[in-house]
């Protein structure tokens, strides 16, 4: 089975795919389907993210209360 990739839309097959989901409570709240390049700029810029820095500051209205 070959479905594309969310990143680039290249078709990528099952073997080579990399799933990402996101869930909150166990409820699915974003699925995301990578090809291998895809996957490695989005584990960079999750890396770059959500590592302390100096150049990344934090603020209250990055805070979302519901």
């Amino acid at each position: 089975m070959s479905d594309p990739c969310d990143g680039c839309g290249q078709s990528v097959e099952d073997a080579l795919a990399r799933d990402v989901r996101l869930q909150v409570d166990r409820s699915t709240v974003d699925s995301q389907r990578f090809c291998p390049t895809c996957f490695a700029e989005w584990i960079t810029k999750y890396q770059e993210q959500m590592s302390p820095s100096s150049n990344h500051e934090s603020s209250d209205a990055d805070i979302i209360v519901d």
